[in-house]
């Protein structure tokens, strides 16, 4: 099976609970109806990224990366790669990479959808179509930062740090996983 149809079956399964998200689904999947390429980077209309909300084995705190170039603290993730053959490989993929960490485990179901406009490596104006999935760390695990961060950190769950509120509905959703 191919990333598309994966991240189309995918979606097409995934029940939201809130009425937004739902909202958000039909719109992916209406996108990746139109575009066979929807999941490449080199889609300018938009493409699918897979983040993960990376949790610590008593899912009380999140793991954050400040972005160098949003400039801002964020979950982990981003674009799909060819050799990605799930769209929950890719957000675990992305999630060893940016983390440093070995033995996380991934729920294969979404948690939380977001489009939102960016200029990332394309240089060029475009959407990203985020698929967010939540990881679990096992016990013990301490993050390695990458050349992908501007630092690296575990933050309590009921504690983001400043300018953070709109991750909140993300990290709930994948708390109540």
């Amino acid at each position: 099976m191919s990333l598309h149809l994966d991240t189309s079956s995918t979606l097409d399964k995934w029940r939201p609970f809130e009425a937004s998200q739902e909202s958000l689904r039909q719109a992916f999947l209406g996108f990746l109806a139109a575009r066979e390429d929807a999941c490449a980077r080199s889609c300018a209309a938009g493409h699918i990224t897979a983040s993960a909300v990376l949790l610590d084995a008593d899912g009380t705190r999140v793991l954050l990366t400040l972005h160098p170039r949003v400039g801002r603290w964020l979950q982990l993730g981003g674009h799909c790669e060819p050799e990605d053959a799930t769209l929950a490989g890719a957000a675990l993929r992305e999630a060893r990479e940016e983390s440093g960490i070995d033995g996380l485990r991934i729920d294969p179901e979404p948690v939380h959808l977001d489009v939102h406009p960016i200029t990332c490596s394309l240089g060029v104006p475009t959407r990203h179509f985020d698929v967010r999935f939540t990881v679990h760390a096992p016990r013990g695990a301490e993050p390695v930062r990458s050349e992908e961060s501007d630092d690296l950190r575990w933050w309590p769950i009921d504690a983001l740090p400043p300018g953070c509120e709109d991750l909140a509905p993300m990290i709930t959703a994948a708390t109540l996983r």
